[in-house]
């Protein structure tokens, strides 16, 4: 098996455009993704890269939706997805449209996004079908080197294996467009064998646990009240001082 880190991936897209059949790849991701964005809810929506802002996201529930990348016109935060401009947790939702697939060193975006959502949390990944009639250009000399078999197509188990270690729910995987030069993508041939499509999605949730449960243990404590603005200075009231 390949390392995951590797060197500066070359030629790599700025829009689904750049790609063969990639509006077909972006209007399927767009239909596969409008079930589970519906089902989500909360602040703040991350889009990480310039094929994830390409993607409509008007199904989801979540009014505050920030494109974020390198370079790009569609882009409201211009940052690397190595590192991420967000405070830990602060995130609900971050989509990851074949992010992964043009990415030197996936782990790091995974933990990136990992600390920026919220317990929780929803993470939605796509990417390229190795196995499938898209993934048998990589095997052509010449073709492999342009876009899009020049991507990492990163197996389904693979990923799962990912977020397993981060402590991920997956909710749902599926596959699609076996047919990658028709619009529809197939749709008998998707519905009988998603295993050959040529696009994978998962989606998954953030699970947080303690590291030590003791239910013999309960808390009395009052929840602290946080407060903006306010000093750490008082003055005891004098016993003279009336009520």
């Amino acid at each position: 098996m390949k390392p995951a880190k590797t060197r500066q991936i070359r030629h790599v897209p700025d829009s689904w455009s750049q790609i063969p059949c990639g509006e077909f790849y972006r209007d399927a991701l767009a239909h596969h993704l409008r079930p589970s964005l519906a089902k989500l809810y909360g602040f703040h929506l991350l889009k990480l890269g310039n094929l994830s802002a390409e993607i409509d996201t008007e199904a989801c529930a979540i009014s505050h939706q920030v494109n974020v990348g390198l370079k790009g016109d569609l882009l409201q935060v211009k940052a690397d997805p190595l590192s991420l401009p967000f405070e830990s947790k602060s995130v609900d939702a971050c989509l990851l449209a074949h992010t992964l697939a043009w990415s030197s060193d996936p782990h790091r975006i995974l933990r990136e996004v990992d600390r920026v959502l919220i317990d929780d949390g929803w993470m939605l990944i796509s990417g390229f079908n190795l196995f499938s009639m898209l993934g048998v250009g990589k095997l052509i000399p010449g073709v492999h080197r342009m876009p899009p078999w020049n991507s990492r197509m990163f197996t389904q188990m693979r990923l799962l294996d990912w977020l397993s270690l981060l402590n991920y729910e997956v909710v749902q995987r599926s596959g699609f467009q076996v047919l990658p030069w028709s619009r529809q993508g197939g749709k008998v041939i998707s519905t009988h064998l998603p295993a050959l499509g040529c696009l994978n999605l998962i989606v998954a949730r953030k699970r947080t646990f303690p590291l030590i449960i003791n239910p013999m243990k309960k808390s009395t404590s009052k929840p602290k009240l946080q407060t903006v603005g306010a000093t750490r200075q008082f003055h005891p009231r004098s016993p003279q001082e009336p009520d």
